[in-house]
């Protein structure tokens, strides 16, 4: 592989280290991609000797609404600056894991993990559960498709989710286990993951901080309660179907890399995978012959794989949300194949 070096970008002003000197706010996924695309072309413009250096963006979770867009504005940047004659950024390839993408998948999915075996051999949740939920599912999925993804009204698409969240997700947030682990109780904070907290006061030690360099006013903080209202009034996570972006990647050249953790229920595998399925873009009928194999790490099966040209689809099993966390052997090999254009 190829030397590469990777940045961390907080997604919007508010989220870890970040603040804005005169109180600025995004509260928007296509705004904050302004942000995005600007902050990267000062970097190259800056950091000369990294110039020309291929550009992989890579995400998770929410990453899935707003990494397709990030891209979609960096490539669309780039035919300006060529028109104008200036520099533009190497965009190779989208990185997803876990996302959160299309959501008219987002809750079959979920009953999937739930009462079904894409996740585990025997089903953990009630079979009563099961059976409200498995009533309540088409009409969640009509709803969801009529208000929110064929045509978005704000009050109807809220009123969708709304229900959807009530018949298909509160069992399982009565259940005590980890939205991000189903094979996992919830324990530290809200996040569910005791190391959190541990995380945070390290960096926000003072010695870590002068360490790093923060100049930050404010203290490190993984998710802001505040940012997430302001884009949750916008219902940003619905507003615009991100996998149009992800087609219109594809048919524009960039490679994409969608993969998921199977023991996820937040963003699970299976609604990953559905979206995915039936993608709108003219390599669909490929991707849809293509077959399935299963991807292997110092010999030994680390998961499932399918690629059709520019699109690639893994799975890692026994892995959570958080596939890095849970898998660290498996998401490096899987990232280094990836950047380095090797077969994963």
């Amino acid at each position: 592989m190829k030397p590469t070096f990777s940045f961390s970008i907080s997604r919007e002003v508010g989220v870890g280290f970040s603040y804005a000197d005169y109180g600025e706010v995004v509260e928007t996924t296509e705004d904050a991609a302004k942000n995005i695309h600007a902050f990267i072309t000062i970097f190259f413009d800056t950091f000369t000797q990294f110039s020309g250096r291929p550009l992989h963006l890579s995400g998770e979770s929410y990453g899935g609404r707003y990494l397709p867009s990030f891209a979609s504005y960096i490539y669309d940047q780039n035919q300006v600056a060529k028109n104008e004659g200036r520099s533009t950024l190497n965009l190779q390839s989208v990185l997803i894991g876990n996302g959160i993408t299309d959501i008219s998948t987002l809750y079959p999915g979920r009953y999937e993990v739930e009462c079904g075996t894409a996740s585990l051999d025997t089903p953990f949740q009630s079979i009563e559960n099961c059976v409200r939920m498995k009533i309540a599912l088409p009409r969640c999925v009509a709803m969801m498709d009529n208000n929110c993804i064929d045509h978005f009204d704000s009050i109807d698409c809220r009123a969708a989710v709304n229900l959807c969240d009530f018949e298909l997700s509160t069992s399982y947030e009565a259940s005590g286990r980890n939205p991000y682990d189903i094979s996992k109780m919830c324990v530290g904070d809200s996040l569910c993951y005791a190391e959190n907290s541990v995380i945070s006061n390290y960096l926000n030690d003072p010695e870590t901080r002068q360490l790093l360099g923060v100049e930050s006013p404010k203290n490190f903080t993984p998710c802001n309660d505040v940012v997430g209202s302001g884009f949750d009034a916008h219902l940003d996570k619905y507003a615009v179907p991100s996998q149009h972006y992800v087609a219109g990647l594809l048919e524009r050249g960039v490679r994409i890399l969608i993969y998921a953790g199977t023991y996820d229920w937040r963003c699970n595998w299976v609604a990953n995978k559905l979206w995915v399925d039936k993608l709108q873009w003219s390599g669909n009928e490929l991707y849809a012959t293509a077959s399935w194999r299963d991807w292997t790490v110092n010999e030994g099966k680390a998961g499932e794989t399918k690629t059709s040209g520019l699109l690639t689809f893994v799975t890692i099993r026994g892995a959570g949300h958080m596939v890095p966390h849970d898998k660290p052997a498996e998401a490096f090999a899987m990232v280094s194949r990836w950047i380095g254009e090797r077969e994963i």
